[in-house]
């Protein structure tokens, strides 16, 4: 029985691996590329209170968080050369430049500003003669505890506990081997403080994180609430214009069917045509309903009474007029009849303006424009501001009319334009062409 290299390979422990990953992701934050560059960005100014400052004073608060951390390092450097008035002025230069150049340092290179302030701790303990402060002197104190926030707001968290980890190390160390020379060590103050330090980092960085995650769902559902919307508005649609086809579809076979005897001794070629358009006609009239049956909810039920046009315009006048809102319709050009998907378009166009009239300028007046032109219809339909006192406050709607329009619109290859007149009200106009037919094609 022959063993093979395979067989020798035993499977790594769960233990053996959470070890291995932890030293991967310890190579990853602190020494791989430990002294790149990375630079502070500067402050967003798009905030509550910084978009309200005057734009010159926005220019110089985006240097904000540089102003900070300079700040905080000259006050670790004011800490050093106070603490080491009596090593000499040679002892106190050197203190005073490791305790502000690790500071400085994580405005350009975060990572390599902790091995800075790591090594600068021992370099001042050693020239120092603080014998109450070991191993971190004054200014070593608050240097690293400055260093550790910082790169806490700059790194992500697992980077930031790495760094408490070493310095804990550091700490414990240095205590173990040169600590019995000393009355008393301050490494666990420091660990308690960059703990609390941390932990309030994170907390930033957890409601940061929740903060951009809502926000990113909120625009997924604003984007998928559109969507949807669209979806339902071409459903009405479509329901809709199944109907006027259908009908249409209908006439078509039923006249197909009674021209032969209405006609005296029709030739064969007739009648076979007329057997042909009819057939023709139920096979269309069938695929119709069974592609566009589809879009019908489980609950919809055909309306019993045709589809409006724009003949019925005056009901609908007369129905917003009892709800208390004044309207003037005014007709131009020559009247005449044009295809029902276009009169039906029409027809729910002015009824969706006139109902976000209603719904967001309540107690404002209206005016429909109606003009038959030669190559198509326009709609114009605007209401003014809602009277200074309002007595009935808006009620504002789904924000699926403006949509509905527009989609009308677009499958008639027409055009459209809606916003806000000068005097604080409203305008929809639109254009929907219509074909010409010629007196041979009628």
């Amino acid at each position: 029985m022959t063993t093979s290299a395979e067989d020798w390979i035993r499977p790594r422990s769960p233990e053996f691996r959470a070890a291995e990953d932890a030293l991967r992701g310890l190579r990853q934050d602190l020494f791989d590329h430990a002294f790149a560059y990375d630079p502070l960005p500067r402050m967003r100014v798009d905030g509550r209170l910084t978009r309200r400052l005057p734009e010159r004073m926005r220019q110089y608060a985006v240097w904000t968080p540089h102003a900070m951390v300079v700040l905080a390092g000259l006050l670790a450097m004011a800490i050093a050369a106070s603490a080491a008035q009596g090593s000499g002025s040679a002892g106190s230069a050197l203190g005073s430049f490791l305790a502000l150049g690790p500071v400085l340092l994580t405005l350009v290179r975060p990572v390599g500003a902790f091995w800075f302030s790591l090594v600068a701790a021992p370099v001042t303990a050693t020239l120092g003669n603080e014998w109450d402060d070991w191993p971190w002197l004054a200014g070593s104190f608050a240097c690293h505890l400055v260093v550790l926030t910082v790169l806490a707001l700059r790194t992500r968290p697992r980077a930031a506990a790495w760094m408490w980890l070493l310095t804990a190390t550091y700490g414990i160390g240095a205590e173990i081997l040169f600590g019995s020379s000393h009355w008393s060590s301050n490494t666990a103050p420091l660990l308690v403080f960059s703990a609390m330090a941390l932990m309030v980092v994170t907390v930033i960085h957890v409601r940061r994180a929740a903060r951009q995650e809502v926000t990113a769902q909120q625009t997924v559902t604003a984007h998928e609430r559109s969507k949807r919307t669209l979806l339902e508005e071409r459903t009405t649609i479509a329901r809709e214009l199944h109907d006027v086809v259908a009908h249409h579809m209908s006439v078509v076979a039923i006249q197909a069917e009674a021209a032969p005897y209405r006609v005296e001794n029709p030739p064969p070629e007739l009648e076979k045509a007329f057997v042909t358009i009819r057939e023709n006609a139920v096979a269309a009239l069938t695929e119709l309903r069974r592609v566009l049956g589809v879009v019908r909810a489980e609950d919809y039920e055909a309306p019993d009474a045709p589809q409006p046009t724009l003949a019925d315009l005056d009901a609908l006048l007369a129905n917003v007029r009892d709800t208390g809102l004044g309207v003037e319709k005014t007709v131009t050009g020559a009247v005449r009849e044009l295809p029902q998907g276009v009169e039906l378009s029409a027809y729910r166009i002015v009824q969706e303006a006139l109902s976000n009239t209603l719904r967001h300028a309540p107690g404002a007046s209206a005016r429909v424009e109606i003009g038959y032109v030669l190559g198509g219809l326009g709609l114009r339909i605007v209401n003014g501001p809602p009277p200074a006192p309002a007595l009935v406050k808006p009620s504002p709607g789904a924000g699926h009319g403006i949509t509905g329009m527009r989609e009308r619109v677009s499958m008639l290859n027409g055009e459209m334009t809606a916003g806000p007149t000068d005097d604080g009200g409203y305008e929809v106009t639109v254009f929907l062409p219509v074909a010409l037919v010629s007196e041979g094609e009628a």
